[in-house]
């Protein structure tokens, strides 16, 4: 089955994205854990969650995705926010456990303000996974590929596989694929998609790929911009879309937009990359 979906807005609860899912034609989607810009969370709503469950099973949706707000940083100078960025990990992923079906994912962080290297990042957030994630948990949790603007850590498949390798429960560890971010950090997407995910293979294992968030790019190969574009309108293009959801080694993943439309637009790009596929 292909499961392509969109990010939608949790303001009015699961069970309303669960039903905006099923009128934008989609079967999986993504959302904010809670506000995408600062950090303040809604109380939960247990009866809403009993009724999305529900809806869930009955509409046969894939794997949600859950997003950390931009503003967690394990990987922050300050101790406060480093501080922020664990607490809210630890309550996002105990709420995310009466879901069926989902995953976290996160960017892994910036070093900004402590020079210029990643090692001092890596170790950071290694160690904040190791104080928030536990076997007895099933939420698994997502590196996603970054576009290397900045400080950012995750710019590189090996400087994912450095912060893998310091996570103690492994087994509760995955990488979401962001084609822009992917793209714009200098990995040939269009040319050599076999080679990428070989690359990928080697240094990571495509085991540990769960999610690819699916966007086309607004600027060239290696511009380390992050600048998202709507499916075929980009330097992704759409032949390029369709040969990465088309591939037999990510065509069984959960696809995700995050393309800068509103809801009437990703119900056109679902349903042209449905005919895509």
């Amino acid at each position: 089955m292909f499961y392509i979906g969109c990010h939608l807005s949790a303001a009015k609860g699961y069970l309303a994205m669960g039903k905006e899912a099923v009128k934008l034609g989609a079967n999986v989607f993504q959302f904010f854990t809670r506000n995408p810009r600062g950090g303040s969370v809604k109380a939960l709503d247990l009866e809403d969650i009993e009724k999305y469950n529900a809806f869930h099973a009955e509409h046969r949706f894939g794997t949600l995705l859950a997003h950390a707000p931009y503003t967690m940083n394990p990987c922050a100078a300050k101790e406060d926010l480093r501080t922020f960025a664990r607490n809210t990990m630890k309550e996002d992923l105990a709420r995310l456990e009466l879901l069926p079906d989902v995953m976290f994912n996160f960017h892994p962080g910036s070093h900004v303000k402590q020079g210029a290297e990643t090692e001092i990042g890596i170790p950071l957030i290694a160690d904040a996974l190791n104080e928030i994630l536990s076997a007895e948990g099933k939420t698994l949790v997502l590196l996603e590929t970054m576009a290397g603007k900045g400080s950012e850590v995750g710019r590189s498949f090996e400087e994912l596989r450095a912060i893998l390798d310091r996570v103690e429960q492994k087994e509760r560890m995955g990488v979401c694929l962001d084609t822009c971010h992917v793209y714009d950090g200098g990995y040939e997407l269009i040319g050599d998609l076999d080679g990428v995910l070989q690359v990928f293979d080697d240094i990571i294992g495509l085991d540990r790929l769960k999610a690819i968030h699916l966007n086309d790019s607004k600027n060239p190969i290696g511009s380390h911009k992050d600048r998202h574009e709507k499916i075929g309108e980009g330097t992704l293009g759409l032949a390029g879309i369709a040969n990465i959801i088309n591939h037999p080694k990510l065509c069984h993943l959960p696809f995700y937009l995050e393309t800068p439309l509103d809801d009437a637009g990703h119900k056109e790009e679902i349903a042209r990359l449905r005919d895509l596929a």
